[in-house]
């Protein structure tokens, strides 16, 4: 069993950043592919970044690409997700979550074992 804890959220500007952090309780860690998610009022979870074990691969939803970067410390068992030019739209609950089968990194969130709590983050206009 692998615990995660996302923190960084929080309230910010249209244009401002935020970086959030993934934290787990397990060695292993270091091994599975980890996903960002997020979760917007009365709207389905939609990937937003993922990334595989040795941090070589990353991938990214197109509404987030040149804005974002997924990134990991697999000495501190920690992803980290980089939030730049915010915008209203990437208001949302946001999650990690951790796959400790596959080599590369799956975008969709049934591929994976592990879920945080979530984090909120909100981008005012």
């Amino acid at each position: 069993q692998v615990l995660l804890v996302e923190s960084g959220g929080g309230l910010v500007q249209a244009g401002g950043s935020l970086r959030l952090s993934c934290a787990a309780s397990a060695r292993t860690f270091s091994s599975y592919a980890v996903g960002w998610f997020r979760q917007a009022p009365d709207k389905e979870r939609e990937f937003v970044a993922a990334i595989n074990w040795s941090g070589e691969s990353t991938y990214y939803a197109d509404s987030v690409t040149g804005r974002f970067t997924i990134s990991r410390d697999n000495a501190e068992n920690t992803v980290y997700l980089q939030m730049n030019s915010l915008k209203p739209e990437d208001t949302a609950v946001y999650y990690c979550a951790a796959d400790p089968r596959r080599v590369g990194a799956s975008l969709l969130w049934y591929d994976y074992d592990y879920w945080g709590q979530g984090t909120q983050v909100t981008v005012s206009s």
